[in-house]
């Protein structure tokens, strides 16, 4: 666990810095740093390079279109920040396990158990092997598609994971009744709305405008089962055409 009350620390490696300060200074994850619950720790890889002109990718042996990123720039800046050994070393690569809710919330669990996080943005046609069997204990991908570089998906992990820490919502139940969360079952969000009442011809359900909660309540578990089956029939319980 995490010592005193210091905050835990997510930790993004990348070619691009400022980049991801950008990001992470706004919106909750910036609020969330503000507030003490989380720090951010963005190393630049270019400063662990050997030689003059911080230089970090090669050409493959073997031949092949594209550049490698270098395993030693790599593997020593995580060994430099790493702050305990414990602590999950995630590399951002199409190769990775998907995304999603789940893996969020073992990532949640691992940051406050071990004080931090640590995202290493690939880049270039790929990274040298050695790098993933020396420091790398995740692979992480967003989908079934190819980015110029690690630096979005990293930023994504951090903001899935810093908005389920206590007190980084200003509603924790908001976050419990997202899509894909174990309260709904998985499945997919209800639709929402708010003022004006009528907007264009549409008008909101009437059933949203009675003051009933229960009726309320239900009309919305309806929906999200409906929005559910309609557009992530993947998603829908099994059980439930039984």
């Amino acid at each position: 666990m995490s010592t005193g009350s210091e905050a835990p620390v997510i930790r993004i490696l990348t070619l691009f810095p400022e980049m991801v300060r950008t990001v992470l200074a706004t919106s909750i994850p910036g609020r969330a740093e503000r507030a003490g619950l989380v720090r951010y720790d963005v190393v630049d890889i270019r400063d662990f390079a050997v030689d003059k002109h911080r230089t970090v990718d090669d050409t493959a042996y073997g031949g092949g279109a594209g550049m490698i990123m270098m395993a030693p720039p790599v593997v020593e800046a995580v060994e430099a920040c790493r702050g305990r050994g414990e602590a999950t070393v995630i590399l951002t690569t199409p190769q990775g396990a998907t995304f999603d809710e789940a893996l969020t919330l073992d990532l949640l669990a691992e940051l406050e158990n071990a004080g931090e996080l640590i995202i290493v943005c690939g880049h270039y046609k790929g990274i040298d092997e050695r790098a993933r069997e020396l420091v790398v204990t995740r692979e992480i991908s967003l989908g079934d598609f190819v980015l110029s570089g690690g630096e979005l998906p990293a930023l994504v992990i951090a903001d899935a994971v810093v908005r389920r820490l206590e007190g980084a919502l200003h509603n924790e139940d908001s976050a419990a009744n997202d899509s894909f969360s174990v309260a709904r079952g998985g499945g997919l969000d209800c639709p929402w709305y708010t003022k004006p009442p009528e907007y264009r011809g549409l008008t909101v359900p009437e059933v949203l405008l009675t003051g009933h909660h229960a009726n309320i309540e239900a009309w919305r578990r309806e929906q999200a089962e409906l929005r559910t089956r309609e557009r992530r029939p993947d998603l829908a319980g099994s059980g439930d055409d039984a």
